[in-house]
């Protein structure tokens, strides 16, 4: 060939391949319909569904356990968590990495070796703070630290409500009343899914006990479920809109709930028009099939339920058209979730600075002071003085602040300061009693320079005595340890922590006692002591945050989200069997055999909590709502009124005290037809000494309406309703405002 047709053929294709550029076939190609961000969602799933392979549907319905279990490894792709589930590379379907993190992103069993992070105090705190916007903070909190690890699936948004306070797990979640622990763990969802992470509502439902957890039924009318359990749930789903939702091990009126079709399909699906997933939790799995009819869309971590069970049913089922739009639904379930939270989109993974690290610190400390509640303030105990000798003892408080166990245990940063350790694996779960190292002493004396901070363990009681009466005040920290898998046989307190109290009254008269626990306790030196402070599990910044409550940098302002019984025999359900073991922990076992029982919840129905005391006129020892404050405040001049459907209330509230400080507005409803009352909206405002503002409330409207089980859906009595406002939910004798609401 000769030189010169050589050089034509190159000029030939030098003129294909630019005509091929400018017109976008070659190495420009026009991105997949799926990855057009201007599209809906629902138009971007559809054309990736289209793209699939039956093969491909079927691998996003179960995911993969990613940590070492006995024999079985990590898969190779995963980060190291909770779960995950393989990236479909050839459709740029991203891998999700879901990670334990209901109070903080986990780290089990130290997978990712030495990799900690920020935990939120306790679902209590949170609560209790009566503050959805910090709520929002929390949440996109863990979200960004979520994404700094690559994680974009987040077990966070417990919900189920405290029916009983010896509840395992009652740390995690919201409190008593399900409007506001609805409302507060839709704002914690938003928050994580604000940083293109999927958040998850668990468990549901009805999980209120640990013991037996994996085998027992919990059991109600449906009226009464729909006005309790399934209200937070509900109005977390619709206000949250979590891309996920996680059912629970137990069953619910006999039939589980990752297979009961009522849950999952009728109610979720059909009275919700829920459009994320449902996951299931981690060995919830019973039978496939049913779960695969039921509505359930994923199985968790397959292999805790000791096979694929549930894709072999469903692979089996896809073999005909029927089974196959099962399969499409499941699908688009789970690729809806991923588009709507960004998942497709935004798969950065931004490096975690010492000014973000702190910022989020900051966070969990203000989570704690808003939620930290006073309890007890006589003879002016707090704030603590400036100057002289103050004794600190006991709780480890110069170590750091205790967590709760389980799954959304945090691993602090800088690694663990583990204190009293129990076995720790996942056969034998709760594992080891973390504290998060943020100590008390450390604090105090950061916040008290001028004091002389002087920290005794406590362990010989002559000679706490003597150091107590030569102190100018004594701060005792006690610690109630509670985890997932077992329930608490009782409200006490350890004997030891009790004698420290009583040795301690006895000597000094400005005594505080700073509890953290994951429940109400009984406290019979309560009388004795100057000052009580419920600082539930404080979260890492936590030691930091009591300190500022205890020197007034910080004044309380939290507010029980769980009513405090004056004993046992005060609950719907006085005797516990089983409770105190780990009857309940996976696998199943004969001592969770042993402690199976069915739970007939409907002896209080709706009337959960607070409304439960009011249903039977019994008072308890510290209502839901309670919670005292450095200063005073008055609330005046309560009015009512409707915008179309709409409840507002309005409030004039006046801080009467000496120092700057939060109220936590509290409205409730009464029905004309004698139901217990109902807590229908909050507001917390900031006032300064002698400051006035009139606050504007606007009010659930599940406060007055009713479920009407023939009509799947909520209806509005007609009648004249009267609405207080109240300092707790026992103390009804505030400013009220009556309205008459026509029948909707």
């Amino acid at each position: 060939m000769s030189r010169n047709n050589i050089t034509r053929k190159k000029c030939l294709v030098l003129a294909v391949g630019m005509a091929a550029i400018l017109t976008g076939s070659l190495a420009t190609a026009a991105p997949a319909p799926w990855q057009d961000r201007s599209a809906s969602p629902q138009d971007r799933v559809a054309a990736l569904m289209r793209n699939m392979t039956k093969a491909e549907k079927l691998s996003l319905i179960e995911s993969d356990l990613a940590l070492e279990f006995g024999a079985y490894k990590k898969p190779a792709g995963a980060i190291g968590s909770a779960a995950y589930v393989a990236g479909i590379e050839r459709l740029g379907i991203p891998a999700p990495q879901i990670s334990d993190a209901g109070l903080g992103v986990t780290n089990p069993m130290n997978v990712r070796p030495g990799d900690g992070a920020t935990a939120l105090p306790a679902g209590q705190a949170m609560a209790g703070a009566f503050d959805l916007a910090l709520a929002r903070e929390g949440g996109a909190m863990i979200g960004a630290e979520a994404k700094h690890r690559g994680f974009n699936v987040l077990l966070a948004g417990g919900v189920d409500l405290v029916r009983d306070p010896r509840g395992g797990r009652n740390f995690e979640y919201m409190g008593e009343d399900p409007i506001l622990a609805g409302q507060v763990a839709a704002a914690e969802v938003q928050g994580v899914q604000s940083q293109h992470v999927i958040s998850t509502i668990k468990h549901y439902a009805v999980n209120s006990y640990e013991t037996g957890r994996m085998m027992s039924s919990l059991d109600l009318t449906i009226p009464a479920l729909q006005e309790s359990d399934l209200l937070a749930f509900r109005i977390a789903v619709q206000e949250g809109r979590p891309g996920s939702i996680m059912c629970a091990y137990n069953k619910v009126n006999g039939v589980y709930a990752c297979q009961n079709p009522y849950l999952l399909s009728d109610v979720l699906r059909g009275e919700w028009g829920y459009q994320g997933f449902v996951m299931s939790d981690w060995g919830a799995l019973s039978d496939g099939e049913a779960a695969v009819r039921a509505g359930l869309d994923q199985d968790s971590a397959y292999i805790l339920d000791r096979g694929t069970r549930f894709a072999d049913a469903m692979r089996k089922m896809a073999g005909h058209p029927a089974g196959e739009n099962i399969l499409d639904a499941k699908t688009r379930h789970i690729l809806t979730a991923m588009v709507v939270n960004g998942l497709f989109d935004d798969q950065a993974r931004p490096a975690e600075g010492a000014a973000e690290i702190a910022a989020h610190m900051a966070v969990a400390r203000r989570i704690e002071e808003e939620g930290a509640v006073l309890m007890r303030n006589e003879r002016e105990t707090l704030p603590l003085s400036a100057s002289g000798m103050i004794l600190v003892v006991g709780g480890h408080a110069d170590k750091g602040v205790i967590a709760g166990g389980g799954s959304s245990a945090v691993l602090p940063r800088g690694g663990s300061a583990i204190v009293d350790p129990v076995q720790a694996s996942l056969e034998t779960m709760p594992h080891p009693i973390i504290f998060e190292p943020n100590a008390p002493v450390d604090a105090l004396r950061a916040a008290m320079p001028g004091a002389e901070i002087v920290y005794y363990e406590g362990t010989d009681l002559a000679q706490l005595a003597t150091l107590a009466k030569k102190a100018k005040a004594v701060v005792v920290f006690v610690t109630k340890w509670q985890g997932e898998s077992l329930d608490a046989p009782d409200l006490d307190l350890p004997a030891s922590d009790n004698a420290l109290i009583e040795t301690v009254a006895q000597a000094n008269r400005k005594s505080i006692v700073v509890l953290e626990t994951g429940n109400p306790v009984v406290m019979p030196w309560f009388d004795k002591v100057g000052a009580v402070l419920e600082a539930w599990y404080p979260g890492s910044a936590g030691g930091e945050a009591i300190a500022n409550l205890l020197s007034g940098k910080a004044v309380p302002s939290g507010r029980l989200t769980t009513t405090w019984p004056r004993s046992l025999s005060d609950l719907p359900r006085p005797e516990l069997p089983g409770a105190g073991h780990h009857a309940g922990a996976f696998p199943l076992d004969k001592s969770t055999i042993a402690y199976l029982r069915n739970y007939d919840l409907n002896k209080e129905g709706a009337n959960v909590g607070y409304r439960w005391f009011a249903s039977r006129a019994i008072a308890p020892a510290f209502p839901f709502g309670f919670g005292l404050s450095y200063t005073r405040f008055t609330n005046d001049g309560l009015t009512v009124s409707m915008d179309g459907k709409k409840i507002l209330a309005h409030a004039t509230v006046t801080n009467k005290g000496r120092v700057k400080g939060d109220e936590v507005v509290q409205i409730y409803a009464h029905a004309p037809d004698g139901a217990p009352l109902r807590l229908a909206g909050y507001g917390r405002v900031t006032l300064s000494p002698g400051e006035s503002k009139v606050v504007d409330i606007p009010l659930s409207p599940y406060a007055t309406a009713r479920y009407d089980q023939a009509q799947k859906d909520w209806r509005q009595p007609a009648g004249t309703y009267r609405f207080v406002l109240a300092r707790n939910a026992e103390d009804q004798t505030g400013p009220a405002a009556s309205l008459h609401i026509d029948a909707q």
